[in-house]
């Protein structure tokens, strides 16, 4: 005796078996919203700020990851905050190339007068940026050049 297979009986009668909707991505490329002219100066002073304050624990060495995060985040948010923040960026990565020509300079004692050299141009440019920052002028930092626009 062979037996024919049998389809299943649907318990739900002639209703379809239930679907899951399928998945969507989420839209992550939505505009940001725009911010006030007063937090675009706070942010703009925090783009020279955190990097100050990364350069001096880190002596010197990891200054560019606060420009760097503040550039990514906020570029988009306004104008003058992304311009503080790429000149931010700007002083780090001249500050880093000179930093990393002072090292093999240490060898002929040159590098230990450029290493200091370097940091104390950066802190003073960082601090400078700040307080125009925050007073809300346009400002770019002396003897930099814009890597980052």
């Amino acid at each position: 005796m062979s037996q024919t297979p049998q389809e299943p009986s649907n318990p739900y009668g002639d209703r379809p078996a239930y679907e899951p909707p399928a998945y969507q991505q989420p839209d992550y490329s939505a505009p940001q919203q725009a911010i006030t002219p007063a937090q675009e100066r706070t942010l703009g002073a925090v783009a020279h700020g955190a990097p100050l304050v990364a350069m001096v624990l880190s002596a010197g060495l990891l200054g560019f990851v606060g420009s760097l995060v503040i550039y990514y985040m906020y570029r988009d948010r306004g104008p003058f905050v992304r311009q503080h923040a790429a000149n931010s960026l700007n002083v780090q990565i001249i500050t880093g190339i000179v930093l990393l020509v002072s090292f093999p300079l240490m060898l002929v004692l040159i590098g230990f007068v450029t290493y200091p050299l370097a940091l104390v141009y950066a802190f003073v440019m960082h601090l400078l940026g700040a307080i125009k920052a925050n007073n809300g002028e346009w400002w770019n930092p002396p003897l930099t050049p814009r890597f980052v626009r």
